[in-house]
């Protein structure tokens, strides 16, 4: 079952973000957990009771397995047009028995008929190297405009 998040699902939501950060990075299993745990519910409780992000998750047998984090970026109105969000997506993430499944793609073409419903501009991803692929068979495309500015 694909839904948004629920605040009964933070333990789990949490619980996920550690694995997720843990398999790319085991340096950061000597962080404290407790630590962690105590930000991570604060963020959660606040982005789930506002108007722009908005949690994904896939649901099977009980089990949160994948998840997608979308936030709603408002632009400055232009006269001539009405001026629609874009989505901000992070996070994406799926437990290692549930790769292989169709879960994460299940869950992506979700998100993305939300955002044709909604008529946002675009959805935008950061994605990893080994996670590109997963993007452009999703109907993803490297773009080259944005410009950073990352402060030493």
């Amino acid at each position: 079952m694909i839904r948004l998040a629920t605040s009964a699902d933070i333990p789990h939501l949490i619980k996920m973000r550690w694995d997720f950060t843990i398999e790319h990075d085991d340096s950061k299993s000597n962080e404290s957990f407790q630590l962690f745990q105590q930000e991570c519910d604060a963020f959660l409780v606040a982005a789930l009771e506002e108007d722009c992000w908005f949690i994904w998750v896939f649901e099977e047998d009980g089990e949160l397995v994948s998840h997608i984090y979308t936030e709603l970026v408002h632009k400055v109105p232009r006269p001539g047009r009405v001026t629609y969000p874009f989505v901000f997506m992070t996070n994406v993430y799926t437990i290692p028995k549930a790769r292989g499944k169709g879960v994460g793609t299940r869950l992506l073409k979700k998100v993305n008929e939300w955002v044709e419903i909604n008529k946002y501009e675009f959805a935008i991803v950061w994605p990893s190297d080994e996670s590109i692929s997963y993007y452009k068979r999703n109907g993803y495309h490297t773009c080259t405009e944005p410009l950073a500015f990352i402060p030493e």
